[in-house]
């Protein structure tokens, strides 16, 4: 089933305007793009989105591309090529006012909307406004509280993998020292017999001090 055909006329919905806005000036950049790169042409695009915002695209300087367009001869199919420059930003600033406007109105409206949710300016709300504020608080704390409880199920099943893994780390640690242990049992009986020739040879030692010491006395 093919796509169907799109009606070409100013999209009322100031949401749908804006992505439709950017979903087809990324589209068009991307197009300039592509057509400077596979037939070595320069290209040079100016966008003004609905709140007089520019974007461009040159394929090489935009300060080049626009000082090669206007030393083209001017023509019937190309007139006052400057002037239409010049003119283009005074032309959007003056129709975008109404789109401004209703900016402004919707902007006060969402803060007027966040004041309420807030419990503040409720004056002027009927009973059914005030219940259906309820109703949507209400609905906002259970998924507040919701998410809250996965995000703590979440740490503690972090922690307790934590925990595991550091018992797992501290099984293969005492594994290790009874595998040190083990190997050096053997070697057991050689230091106490060295302990016990140290032992001896001091031991004959302090007595040889000891009879020149005697020897010594008057």
């Amino acid at each position: 089933m093919g796509r169907g055909k799109i009606e070409i006329k100013k999209i009322e919905n100031i949401n749908s305007r804006q992505v439709t806005f950017s979903k087809r000036r990324a589209g068009l950049l991307k197009k300039a793009k592509e057509l400077s790169i596979l037939c070595d042409a320069e290209v040079a695009v100016i966008v003004f989105s609905g709140t007089g915002r520019l974007y461009e695209f040159a394929s090489s300087s935009m300060e080049r591309v626009l000082a090669k367009y206007n030393k083209v001869p001017t023509t019937a199919e190309s007139p006052a090529k400057v002037e239409i420059i010049a003119a283009e930003p005074q032309v959007l600033k003056h129709d975008l006012q109404p789109e401004v406007n209703a900016l402004r109105a919707e902007l006060a409206n969402m803060h007027k909307l966040h004041c309420r949710m807030m419990g503040k300016d409720l004056e002027g709300l009927n009973f059914k406004e005030l219940q259906h504020l309820e109703h949507q608080l209400t609905e906002g704390i259970l998924t507040v509280k919701d998410t809250k409880e996965q995000v703590l199920f979440e740490q503690l099943e972090k922690s307790r993998l934590q925990e595991e893994k550091i018992k797992l780390e501290n099984q293969v640690l005492r594994e290790q020292i009874e595998e040190l242990r083990g190997s050096s049992r053997p070697y057991l009986p050689e230091k106490k017999n060295f302990l016990a020739s140290l032992s001896a040879m001091c031991d004959c030692r302090s007595k040889r001090e000891g009879n020149s010491d005697k020897s010594n006395v008057p």
